[in-house]
């Protein structure tokens, strides 16, 4: 994670419950949320005195403090009114309701009942609308819920990065799409993203006054990292080259972690040449998560796995589905971080389109999930697949310029049944992440009242 991940603390235990212990299970508790890497805000642990000071204390201790998650954790029995009391404040946060465990004190079970006060809780604090997760230990393993909330806490540190997230959209409504359409004010209330529309005039005529200095550069740079079946020249790159400085220019002015190209009906149709090599260089040097044909919802899954996991979060589309896989690839590109060895280029054309360069590049295999954002009924849910991402036999589209190229490309063989997948398919586009993430998203979707599919 390339952000600190902050959370906040506080526990609890009864006025009659050993106040050392209560106190000792609570710093470990903490130490444990440290050893996975989180930063801590602890308040000190609350009881249910009569004249509340307990929990006065403890609202001011976190108000006073910025995270990304609330740790409700209860190292023993407490009436609810008490937590509640403190933690109404910050309902508008995340939240884990956590429950400690007894030990085992010369063969013999000592309890101070955290499950007690966490099942009084659970029920109570869903039906007051709290939005949290549930995670209890047991007297083998006390502390394991420090994982948990680790997981959870990054979730949550992706829902408020989203708060703030800006994508930039240059052109509109690629090909006349429907799939990639979306609703801008339900999209920013449900999920805080903002995007932006910007024109391809304005890119045009920043392209027109790029340095040439800088344009050598990159093109140097190009010609030393990319490996191409034909010689690179500063030529045949400058065109995206131009592109790609005058989009970052944007992207500066604006703070776009996302951005995506009208591709066809735009870069293609009226500059001439196809925007591959720039979306590239957007994701490779620009750090910027990519995605073509003005594709939202796209863009903003991207965003969403980025957060939680810091891959580059890659977009392929579906050409072919076969008995217990799906054919997956781009007519374009992936970021040099899913790519297997060096990147791999060609200068090639599709049917009536111009020529450009397109990557060709071997992309890796193991474990992956694919997911994609939607939109249904006015709210927002996550189509959620995993599978294992296997090198496909040798396939060609349609069109290429002969010898047509292998494109970048995977069979992904899924966990399940390849019909129920393709009933609930979204979209040609879906984002690829590596390693089973169902956890993680389904934890954010929780976070963010969205149903996963």
């Amino acid at each position: 994670m390339d952000h600190p991940i902050k959370i906040g603390f506080v526990g609890f235990g009864e006025v009659n419950s050993p106040r050392p212990l209560i106190e000792r299970k609570c710093r470990l508790a903490v130490e444990a949320l440290q050893a996975q890497g989180l930063q801590v805000f602890a308040a000190g642990p609350v009881s249910d005195e009569a004249d509340g000071a307990s929990e006065a204390r403890a609202r001011q201790e976190l108000e006073s403090a910025d995270f990304d998650l609330l740790v409700v954790c209860l190292a023993g029995w407490i009436p609810s009114h008490s937590v509640i009391d403190v933690i109404a404040p910050f309902k508008h946060q995340p939240m884990v309701l956590w429950g400690l465990t007894g030990e085992y004190v010369d063969g013999r079970l000592v309890t101070t009942a955290d499950q007690a006060g966490t099942t009084a809780l659970r029920h109570v604090m869903k039906q007051l609308g709290f939005r949290f997760s549930y995670v209890y230990d047991t007297p083998n393993a006390p502390f394991a819920g420090a994982k948990s909330i680790r997981i959870a806490s990054e979730a949550a540190h992706a829902a408020r990065r989203l708060r703030s997230a800006r994508v930039g959209m240059m052109g509109w409504r690629d090909m006349k799409l429907h799939a990639t359409l979306y609703d801008g004010i339900l999209l920013r209330r449900e999920l805080g993203v903002e995007i932006e529309t910007f024109e391809m005039l304005e890119i045009a005529q920043r392209m027109e006054v790029q340095p040439p200095a800088e344009i050598a550069r990159i093109a140097d740079q190009l010609i030393q990292t990319w490996v191409s079946d034909k010689p690179l020249t500063v030529s045949i790159l400058e065109p995206s080259i131009r592109l790609y400085l005058a989009v970052m220019e944007q992207v500066r002015l604006r703070g776009y972690e996302a951005v995506s190209l009208i591709d066809v009906d735009g870069v293609k149709k009226l500059m001439g040449f196809t925007p591959a090599a720039a979306m590239m260089m957007l994701s490779d040097l620009g750090g910027l998560a990519t995605i073509p044909e003005n594709d939202v919802l796209g863009s903003v899954t991207q965003l969403i796995v980025r957060y939680l996991t810091g891959q580059y979060a890659h977009y392929m589309e579906f050409y072919e589905f076969f008995d217990d896989r799906v054919l997956i690839g781009v007519p374009d590109y992936v970021p040099a971080a899913a790519t297997e060895g060096k990147v791999q280029v060609r200068l090639t054309k599709f049917g009536n389109l111009a020529e450009g360069v397109l990557n060709v590049s071997k992309v890796k295999t193991g474990k992956v999930t694919l997911c994609r954002l939607f939109e249904e009924g006015g709210s927002y849910q996550m189509h959620v697949v995993t599978g294992e991402a296997v090198s496909p036999p040798a396939w060609e589209e349609a069109g290429w310029e002969p010898p047509a190229p292998q494109l970048p490309s995977l069979e992904v063989i899924l966990d399940g049944p390849v019909e129920d997948f393709a009933q609930k398919v979204l979209g040609q586009h879906y984002i690829l992440a590596y390693g089973d993430q169902r956890q993680e998203l389904a934890d954010l979707c929780r976070m963010l009242n969205m149903e996963v599919i």
